[in-house]
């Protein structure tokens, strides 16, 4: 049978079909996304905070170079020497402790080299960044800053080289220096003393890039020069873990490598000769005005060297020293 329409309680007409209770949106409580965002941060994989430092201190120079260019063109006045900080500074060097082209023995032909290349690189020419590579103590610094001294010499004040000395560990900041220097009207030796990469250190990436890769590349009025004791920049172990470690060993090897490649002038450094030494030694007496008999000079000369076990323009001024001071010489050209 047809059921009959229920009735509403008061019996006037049929009850209206019942309705569902809305939905309503939960609210996600907050540990919820609190939980999410620590797993995520989890994900991802975990920067030593040395390498965020130097991130960061990039990132400022950056800002300080694009901020303020025209208070650092004029900064560049102040000297000819200057010393880069990663937080953007040029801290000027009013007197650069250096010895005379001239004192620097065993070391002609690349001297010449280096010489030839900054004076062309001075007055506008084309030249190439230089590696000095090779033994210790034997002038590679030395050379750099008395190039530099030398080319200047004769200079009017608007056209004097100006040279920057950048430490090993800032050269991530590197290109932030490379934005200040790009706008003036100056030329500049950047240099860095003692350049070498160890371990897992990815900041010669920054290098490789300012030196020929980057899209800007290297500014006209920069030149790069480099000291190092090793002719690739890498320790051996270094290149013989990413050889053992990669997929592709040959290629591996050969990113790193390629970085001395980039350098145009590869200049060495080796051992001098007793001859050499003790010529180096007799230079640095005659200059400074130490006055003592050859023989007796040589002999002791000799003597050091062998309780230092080597010979080169470092242990030679270091003997020099020792004997001034011994004798109650001041070391200032006579």
């Amino acid at each position: 049978m047809p059921q009959k329409p229920s009735k509403s309680p008061a019996g006037k007409g049929p009850r209206p079909p019942a309705r569902k209770p809305a939905r309503v949106a939960a609210k996600r409580p907050k540990a919820a996304s609190k939980a999410t965002a620590k797993a995520a941060s989890k994900a991802t994989p975990d920067l030593s905070q040395g390498r965020i430092v130097r991130a960061l201190e990039t990132i400022a120079a950056h800002l300080v170079a694009q901020g303020n260019p025209a208070v650092e063109r004029e900064s560049f006045k102040r000297a000819d020497a200057f010393v880069w900080h990663p937080d953007g500074r040029l801290a000027a060097v009013p007197r650069v402790s250096r010895v005379e082209l001239f004192l620097l023995k065993g070391v002609d032909r690349v001297r010449d080299i280096l010489m030839e290349n900054t004076e062309r690189f001075a007055n506008g020419l084309p030249a190439n960044n230089a590696l000095l590579w090779g033994a210790r103590g034997m002038g590679k610094s030395s050379l750099v800053k008395a190039a530099h001294a030398s080319i200047n010499a004769d200079r009017k004040a608007a056209d004097r080289l100006k040279l920057i000395e950048i430490h090993r560990e800032d050269i991530e900041s590197l290109p932030a220096l490379m934005e200040q220097l790009r706008a003036s009207s100056f030329r500049f030796i950047v240099f860095c003393d003692d350049l070498s990469f160890d371990g897992n250190d990815a900041s010669y990436k920054s290098l490789k890039a300012v030196l020929e890769g980057g899209i800007e590349g290297r500014p006209e009025n920069v030149i790069l020069y480099a000291t190092s004791n090793r002719r690739h920049l890498l320790a051996r172990e270094m290149i013989e873990n990413e050889r053992s470690t990669a997929i592709n060993p040959g290629e591996a090897v050969e990113e790193k490598v390629s970085l001395s490649d980039r350098f145009g002038l590869w200049l060495g450094f080796h051992r001098c000769s007793q001859d050499e030494y003790l010529a180096m030694v007799r230079g640095y007496c005659s200059h400074f005005g130490v006055k003592v008999d050859d023989e007796a000079l040589e002999r002791e000369a000799l003597e050091w060297s062998t309780t230092r076990g080597s010979r080169s323009g470092r242990v030679a001024w270091q003997f020099v020293q020792e004997l001034a001071g011994r004798l109650g010489v001041r070391l200032t050209a006579t």
